[in-house]
C-alpha cells in the first residue's frame, strides 16, 4: 500500500517539477525521515513550487514564511495577547503549527529569527511564556536559501544547518524539460499542482514503517567507517558528529522504503551521503572537497 502511494506521489511531483527526479526522490526520503530540507538556488528555479507540491501530493497542511531583516521570532512562533474582556493573555499560533512551513529565503532573517527555529525543528515544539505548545504531526520545514554572495544575507550558523537533514540544489532544468516548461499553458504563471494520494495519517504510518526497516551489521559498520573517515583524515575542520551518524540511518532508510524494500543496501547509504554531509563538513582546503572522494576512499562492504 504504502509504495503504491509513494509511486503515485513520486509522479505527481514530477508532472509538476520537471526533469528533477534524483531531487524530489531526496526531497520525499528527507520528510519520510522526520527530517528538515535546505535548498540552495537561485530564484525562480522551483523551489517554492516543490515545497506546495510536496504537501498537496500527501494531504498535508502548508504554510509559507517569508524572511526579512525586519521579521521577529513573534512573527514565526506565535504570541500572546491580552484580552481585556477575560483579562488574561490568549496565544496566538504563528505559522509554524502546521505540517509542512515553507521558511522562504531563511537566511534574509535575522539570527535572532533564524534561531527561533532551532527547538522547533529539534524537539517538534514551541516554548512561550512558561507552556509548552506540540507541533501538529508532521512537521516538515522546507527551506530555501540565497546564495551568500547575495545581499542582504545573514550565514546560517553550524547548529541551524545541522537541523537541516539534507542540503541541496535543483539546479537548471535540462533541454527537454526547460521545451514542456515553455511550452505550458499556465495561468497566471501558477502551475497545476497534484492531486492529493495520502493524508497525515498515511503519512504517519509511513514514517513509523521507515523506522522498521533493517539496517544490517555491515550496513551500520560501512556508516561508521565514513564517519570515521571524515574526522581522522585531516580533510576537514570537524568530522561528522554522532548525531550526524543517527540522522544518515535515518535517511538510508527512508530511501530504502521510498525503493520499496524493508532493509538498507551500502548503495542506500551512497545515494543520500553527499546531500547529509555536505553542509556539515567543511574543508581545510579553500577549494572544497567533492563528497564522492569520501565515498571513493572507505571500502563497501
Amino acid at each position: 500500500m504504502a509504495n503504491a502511494v509513494l509511486t503515485q506521489a513520486l509522479h505527481g511531483l514530477n508532472t509538476v517539477i520537471l526533469g528533477k527526479d534524483r531531487q524530489i526522490r531526496l526531497a520525499l526520503t528527507c520528510l519520510l525521515a522526520r527530517g528538515h530540507l535546505l535548498i540552495e538556488d537561485i530564484p525562480g528555479i522551483g523551489k517554492t513550487t516543490l515545497a506546495k507540491a510536496l504537501a498537496v501530493v500527501l494531504g498535508l497542511d502548508f504554510t509559507r514564511v517569508q524572511f526579512t531583516n525586519d521579521l521577529l521570532p513573534g512573527d514565526v512562533l506565535g504570541v500572546s495577547v491580552f484580552n481585556a474582556a477575560d483579562a488574561q493573555f490568549v496565544f496566538h499560533p504563528g505559522p509554524v503549527f502546521t505540517n509542512v512551513l515553507l521558511a522562504d529565503e531563511i537566511n534574509r532573517g535575522t539570527p535572532r529569527t533564524q534561531s527561533a527555529l532551532l527547538e522547533v525543528m529539534e524537539e517538534q515544539q514551541v516554548s512561550l511564556d512558561g507552556v509548552t505548545r506540540l507541533l501538529p504531526q508532521p512537521f516538515f520545514v522546507l527551506a530555501t536559501q540565497n546564495a551568500l554572495d547575495q545581499a542582504g544575507t545573514y550565514p546560517l550558523p553550524e547548529s541551524q544547518l545541522d537541523r537541516f537533514l539534507f542540503r541541496l540544489s535543483l539546479g537548471y532544468p535540462d533541454h527537454d524539460a526547460e521545451l514542456e516548461l515553455l511550452g505550458r499553458s499556465q495561468y497566471a504563471g501558477r502551475p497545476v499542482l497534484p492531486d492529493p494520494v495520502a493524508d497525515v495519517a498515511e503519512v504517519l504510518r509511513m514514517q513509523d514503517a521507515v523506522d522498521n526497516v533493517h539496517t544490517s551489521l555491515a550496513v551500520l559498520r560501512y556508516v561508521r567507517a565514513l564517519l570515521e573517515y571524515t574526522r581522522e583524515q585531516g580533510h576537514f575542520v570537524h568530522g561528522l558528529s554522532p548525531r550526524a551518524g543517527q540522522a544518515l540511518v535515518r535517511a538510508v532508510r527512508a530511501w530504502a522504503f521510498l525503493d520499496g524494500r524493508d532493509y538498507v543496501l551500502p548503495e542506500d547509504v551512497q545515494a543520500v551521503f553527499p546531500s547529509l554531509a555536505g553542509h556539515r563538513l567543511h574543508s581545510r582546503d579553500s577549494a572544497g572537497m567533492d563528497m564522492s572522494v569520501v565515498l571513493n576512499a572507505v571500502p563497501i562492504p
